[in-house]
């Protein structure tokens, strides 16, 4: 009976120890790249002008712009709405943005993308790093939205009672914490909301009457549960709870969904409906 118990004990911690050294193995090494997070004077201006921008047709009186928005000509259209992206970690180089803005044109709005990157040398990180790290970064994020709705309202091309604030991951803390009075909604594609690694604590700033889109995959490898190390045991996965009581919210789970999804169908569909009905009022 020993030598039987003996075994069994001895299975047992081979298999918690296996089970253990798993988990840890899936857990990936992340890095951070040490630079400057608070932008200068120089950069929050040349995050406007090298802001990617698309403007349709109607906007400019003749043939869709795309371009930086320092090369913006002079237009002849008439004043459209406008959604402010704020892109993610990857920056402006992602080619679904391009794709996005474009999209989007199509519809009969313009868009503009800050260059988050226009701070030279800034503080980047590949996932999981220290949650002070992720902090530094969203507030040099949240720092890039006023100035870019400033330099929309100078914009004779901007119809500024007619703007939505967007983003996508790393691009969507800023947009769920902005306090500004600008816009007439929030979309967020790609977060939770909630607290785990990415956040010391959510911060959301939405009040019970803002237009709010979230689109997020159910099984999104960072902030849903298919994470193993997303460091909140209670997690659901998207804004929901962030959200309650309110009315003008909408959440949309797609199921098997990558990370960057707002260029897949269901995301423009929804996106489109949202944009419709809150542009319309």
């Amino acid at each position: 009976m020993t030598n039987v118990t003996t075994n069994i004990r001895t299975a047992l911690s081979v298999l918690i120890f296996t089970v253990c050294g798993l988990s840890a193995a899936q857990t990936p090494v992340g890095s951070v790249v040490d630079g400057p997070a608070i932008h200068t004077a120089q950069s929050l201006q040349a995050l406007v002008q090298q802001a990617n921008v698309v403007l349709p047709a109607k906007a400019t009186g003749k043939d869709v712009f795309i371009g930086k928005f320092k090369d913006i000509p002079a237009l002849t259209g008439v004043k459209v709405p406008v959604i402010v992206f704020m892109h993610g970690s990857s920056g402006l180089a992602l080619p679904a943005i391009a794709q996005w803005q474009a999209w989007l044109a199509k519809q009969g709005y313009a868009s503009i993308s800050p260059d988050s990157f226009a701070l030279d040398k800034r503080l980047t990180y590949k996932s999981p790093v220290d949650t002070a790290t992720y902090e530094r970064v969203h507030a040099l994020r949240l720092s890039e939205i006023a100035p870019t709705a400033a330099a929309i309202k100078s914009a004779t091309w901007a119809d500024t009672s007619h703007l939505v604030l967007a983003g996508s991951s790393e691009g969507s803390v800023p947009v769920s914490r902005y306090s500004g009075s600008e816009f007439a909604a929030k979309i967020m594609y790609a977060w939770s909301c909630e607290k785990n690694y990415f956040v010391a604590e959510p911060k959301h700033h939405v009040d019970l009457k803002t237009p709010v889109l979230n689109i997020i995959s159910s099984v999104d490898p960072f902030f849903s549960k298919t994470n193993t190390w997303i460091g909140n045991d209670a997690a659901i996965g998207h804004c929901g709870a962030a959200l309650k009581g309110n009315t003008q919210a909408s959440v949309i789970l797609l199921p098997d969904a990558p990370h960057t999804l707002f260029m897949l169908p269901a995301a423009q569909n929804a996106t489109l409906g949202f944009l419709m009905q809150v542009l319309t009022r």
